[in-house]
């Protein structure tokens, strides 16, 4: 049965440690897999712009010997005169896998269902799988471990970021606080099914509107943009919304003495974050952008050993 990625809990706790524990070797080693030597051709397809989904993409399927092939929707017939299951049934034969950076969920379903290939969510309205697999990573990096520490997310609570979190720390056996506004708070179903997780893998959620109670305390400290691709026309009362959750030298004093501060990027210096935090000594987000590469790579192998 072929694997695909198109949300967090895709992955058991075990299968996530493993995807994790190769990218750490792949880290170390470049270039050593090849897993797409040939080379294979992945498709990786944008209904949005990206700078670090396309480039870490494009860099890691080199890395694996493979060859890149990446496609607007603007320039072809997908989410125009084509379905997802029709475009997917096409470029199985044609390609080893399948990257979609996207709108609707729905979309990235039924094009898994339509496949024999692995299909990887390269970020969707609800959810964003490889980014917290590169989060996870990052966050391993500095703490030594994950299960056990308390990650602490502040600002729309129904970003997909925010989603991703509540299911991949839960995972990983990581209490989870959530800080939110009334008017955006996390879809029920992804509370349940965080709630479902930790039961099973020692962890928690927490969710507040006191963004202060989220992060006291925490090991980890995240943050998105309040904005996002889409929603430009939302801007004001977004903003007006959710002020008091800016991430400010004086939010992040709350957080343990040694925690980090993560944000996937683009940032809003001065908005969600103030500068003083994002470029301060406690902010890793260029070790984890750059470990958008190395956990890319691994989940490609990964799936691709399981196709």
């Amino acid at each position: 049965m072929t694997r695909h990625l198109l949300k967090d809990d895709d992955l058991s706790p075990a299968e996530q440690a493993e995807v994790l524990d190769l990218a750490v070797r792949m880290k170390q080693d470049r270039w050593g897999a090849k897993p797409l030597a040939g080379p294979q051709t992945v498709a990786v397809i944008f209904d949005k712009s990206s700078t670090r989904t396309r480039v870490s993409f494009a860099v890691g399927i080199a890395d694996l010997g493979g060859s890149p092939l990446i496609i607007s929707t603007a320039n072809s017939q997908l989410g125009g005169k084509e379905t997802p299951s029709d475009t997917a049934r096409v470029l199985e034969r044609m390609v080893s896998a399948i990257v979609w950076r996207t709108y609707a969920q729905a979309g990235l379903d039924e094009m898994a269902a339509g496949t024999t290939v692995p299909v990887i969510n390269a970020l969707s309205d609800d959810f964003h799988p490889c980014q917290l697999l590169a989060d996870l990573l990052t966050i391993r990096e500095h703490k030594g471990r994950l299960p056990g520490l308390t990650v602490a997310f502040v600002g729309d609570g129904a970003d997909n970021m925010a989603h991703s979190y509540l299911l991949a720390c839960t995972t990983a056996g990581m209490h989870v606080r959530i800080g939110f506004p009334e008017q955006y708070p996390p879809h029920a179903d992804v509370v349940a099914d965080a709630e479902r997780i930790a039961a099973g893998t020692g962890g928690s959620v927490t969710l507040t509107h006191d963004p202060t109670e989220a992060v006291r305390g925490a090991d980890v400290v995240v943050t998105d943009t309040w904005v996002s691709m889409g929603r430009e026309d939302e801007k004001e009362a977004r903003v007006a919304a959710l002020a008091t959750y800016k991430v400010s030298e004086a939010l992040m004093a709350e957080a343990a003495p040694d925690a980090v501060f993560l944000h996937c990027l683009p940032a809003d210096r001065g908005y969600e974050v103030a500068p003083e935090v994002i470029d301060g000594p406690q902010s890793v987000i260029w070790d984890e952008a750059e470990n958008r590469l190395h956990a890319q790579k691994a989940l490609l192998a990964w799936l691709l050993e399981r196709a």
